[in-house]
């Protein structure tokens, strides 16, 4: 942080809305916050006590699920506050500081984190029979750690790059949350180079991670099409749905806000709601509704616990 800062104190100006919306959006954003939260806690429960699902595929999976949990944790109770009252939209330069730099943690190690989960889906269907030894838990380990890693030290950059600026007024920030591109702007300085740096460094994140992930797809639908019998090739297509509908969920609004030439504060902020508040809760229901063999262990806890109420 530059000595020349003076500003200790911003304000952000919320989810662009009409007055009469705040009770609305309130009950609203707190009932998605909640089902994302134990959405996430119970896709973590099940796979923690069920053995079957003690596996490669389910151990990205917990990653997953405690990641988005967290990350929907960094944005909207901070939103809720701001439309309880308006002296909610104020935090402190320290606090916007802490919550940029969890917000790129989260969001790129779970970038990073996809990437790893196509991997795994590609080893799967395209060498079975040597899945086993290739994803080891030595190796999950290994990925899983370089994933949350990367995370921070990507976040380390766009963190320190963000704020080593002086920042003397103004102070409000035209988002709900504290975010790169909209600080940026209320910079005392020149934030070319910046906006060039973070470009380029999440230009080559997210494009890097896609184009890997397309690869280790375009391998799959290769090896999949080679399976001879169709309720093969249904089964193996299956596995891979419901990581792909989340990657495309996750990729196109970053791709959106991140990556475009110029950037409007109201459109960037209605993007921004999907992958931070309803991407996180739409995972557990799309890995659940979409998995038999999520389905088939919820139905067993929830057998083992009306059985224990009973006895």
């Amino acid at each position: 942080m530059s000595n020349a800062s003076v500003v200790r104190t911003f304000f952000l100006a919320g989810i662009p809305h009409t007055l009469e919306l705040d009770t609305t959006l309130f009950g609203l954003f707190l009932l998605i916050y909640v089902l994302t939260v134990l959405g996430n806690l119970l896709i973590l429960l099940v796979i923690w006590v069920d053995p079957h699902l003690h596996t490669p595929m389910y151990y990205f999976l917990t990653n997953l699920s405690f990641i988005d949990m967290w990350f929907s944790t960094v944005t909207v109770p901070k939103m809720l506050m701001t439309l309880m009252s308006p002296s909610g939209g104020a935090i402190s330069f320290h606090s916007c500081m802490a919550q940029l730099y969890s917000f790129h943690f989260l969001g790129s190690t779970e970038c990073f984190l996809y990437t790893v989960m196509s991997y795994d889906r590609y080893l799967a269907i395209s060498y079975p029979l040597r899945y086993s030894s290739l994803m080891s838990g030595r190796t999950c380990t290994f990925l899983a750690t370089g994933t949350w890693l990367s995370g921070s030290l990507h976040s380390a950059v766009q963190t320190t790059l963000t704020f080593r600026l002086p920042y003397c007024g103004p102070n409000h920030i035209q988002h709900y949350f504290c975010d790169a591109p909209p600080i940026l702007k209320l910079a005392c300085a020149d934030t070319s180079v910046n906006e060039m740096v973070i470009f380029v460094n999440i230009g080559v994140v997210a494009s890097g991670c896609f184009l890997l992930i397309a690869l280790s797809y375009g391998s799959i639908v290769y090896s999949i099409l080679r399976i001879r019998s169709s309720e093969g090739r249904h089964r193996a297509f299956q596995t891979c749905v419901s990581h792909c509908i989340v990657v495309l969920c996750f990729f196109v609004p970053c791709v959106f806000i991140y990556l475009r030439p110029s950037s409007k504060d109201v459109v960037d902020g209605v993007v921004a709601v999907f992958y931070t508040v309803l991407t996180p809760m739409l995972n557990p229901a799309v890995y659940t509704l979409r998995n038999k063999e999520v389905k088939k262990a919820l139905f067993k806890l929830k057998e083992t616990i009306t059985h224990s109420q009973n006895n």
